[in-house]
């Protein structure tokens, strides 16, 4: 079974480039459910940011506490549908528009990277759009293990009777052209599970994107993903990375660790409940020790108290840091080892990006400096209006990376489900899905 017949949603056409378009975006995580439908108005090359076309303007915004999901995965279809639906809602509402179709990104699911490579002749002597497509289609022909989903295809590079890292290479003559494919899976269950959530909400899906490839583009300044640089973005219940090199996604990857585990760590340790944990970890926590931790005293309530603030005892804040520390330390250290694992451990010793909304934890940058040996910086939305002040930190990464992506997804080359247009068209329902998928099997 080629990787063509693997994937779940049809490659997205190309934004008009001189049309405004809207766009509905669901970032569905571990610990939020973030809605955004925004306008795109195209703007002149010059205005616009690295590899965009347009620049977004959100009109509506919607956010929900997530529900019903574990490690980026759906573990209850009800309550992760029960999440989706108000922070829809509460997006139409604002907008003034009703959504149809969504762009979606997916965390869970054992993200993996595979790389192959095909070489063609080139018939006329001179490269056409023919053997373009000809050497893609015979890339696109290896074999993946079942129970994967392909959520990306990126040619990173072509090469011409062995001269390699061309770009275009349409009208160069040559003899035999060759192409490096990079494909993104994710498991299909998960990955169908994902979509059934959200089509239970009557909304189709458009395509489906990986998170750290999202999270990249909606971060990445200037020439970074050309240089080289590490995307880490750091949710609730996951952490995933994507390498970029030479301008493309060259390496993506996820662990099921996140900042939720640092919450439940305190409240175990610290023999409270998840919410007063999670309270002490945004105002108190910190990665990093100082001289002062000893001294600064902080509340813990007791579990099943009803007067907190009289019941509450009080800890050093050092007992805090001595809990966060090692899982943070963890969590850098499997993204190190992972990173050297796939040969990319020269990528994490130059540039890394820091986001999504567990990044935020104080000291977290310094950590990762010290764990990954790299220059360390906070990742943030870029080249977007709208947003509200609390919308433009690391935690909305995702969901505006999002909106970015129509505006690169012609480089892609897949058809898993046929030749769709992008205006809402949605996939056709994930049950539709199913009954085409017995149609073929059985």
């Amino acid at each position: 079974m080629s990787l063509q017949d693997h994937g779940l949603t049809p490659r997205l056409k190309p934004l008009p480039t001189r049309r405004t378009a809207t766009l509905s975006v669901l970032d569905v995580g571990t610990s939020k459910v973030v809605c955004l439908i925004a306008e795109l108005r195209p703007v002149p090359e010059g205005e616009a940011l690295r590899g965009r076309t347009h620049l977004a303007r959100v009109l509506g915004i919607g956010h929900q506490r997530s529900l019903g999901l574990k490690g980026g995965a759906v573990i209850d279809l009800e309550a992760a549908e029960s999440a989706i639906r108000p922070a829809i809602h509460a997006a139409e509402r604002m907008a003034g528009v009703e959504v149809k179709s969504v762009i979606v990104n997916l965390t869970g699911g054992r993200l993996a990277s595979h790389h192959f490579a095909a070489h063609v002749p080139v018939r006329s002597g001179m490269v056409c759009s023919s053997d373009i497509g000809g050497v893609l289609e015979v890339a696109s022909n290896h074999t993946l293990r079942p129970g994967r989903a392909v959520l990306h295809a990126l040619p990173t590079g072509f090469s011409l009777d062995g001269q390699s890292s061309i770009v275009e290479p349409s009208g160069m003559i040559g003899e035999r052209l060759g192409v490096d494919l990079h494909v993104v899976t994710a498991e299909a269950a998960s990955s169908r599970n994902l979509m059934l959530a959200i089509e239970r909400s009557h909304l189709d899906i458009e395509a489906v994107i990986a998170t750290p490839y999202a999270s990249g583009l909606s971060t990445l300044a200037d020439d970074e993903a050309e240089m080289g640089v590490v995307v880490i973005d750091m949710g609730g219940g996951t952490t995933s990375w994507g390498v970029f090199s030479g301008g493309h996604l060259v390496h993506a990857d996820a662990i099921a660790v996140g900042g939720h585990h640092i919450t439940m760590d305190l409240a175990r340790g610290l023999t409270t409940t998840v919410n007063a944990a999670e309270r002490l970890k945004t105002l108190y926590g910190t990665a990093l020790s100082s001289g002062s931790d000893d001294r600064d005293m902080v509340a813990v309530p007791h579990i099943g108290d009803d007067d907190e603030r009289e019941s509450a005892r009080h800890v050093p804040r050092a007992q805090l840091v001595r809990i966060i520390k090692p899982r943070v330390e963890e969590i850098l250290e499997l993204v190190r080892d992972r990173l050297r694992n796939a040969g990319y451990a020269a990528q994490a010793g130059r540039r890394i990006v820091l986001t999504g909304g567990a990044s935020q934890l104080m000291g977290l940058p310094d950590v990762a400096s010290r764990v990954l040996q790299g220059q360390v910086r906070m990742g943030r939305p870029l080249g977007i209006k709208g947003l509200p002040e609390a919308g433009k930190g690391p935690a909305f990464s995702a969901a505006v990376g999002l909106l970015v992506y129509p505006q690169v997804a012609h480089i892609e080359h897949f058809e898993p489900r046929g030749r769709r247009p992008f205006a809402g068209s949605g996939t056709g329902g994930y049950f539709e899905q199913v009954r085409r998928w017995i149609g073929e099997s059985f």
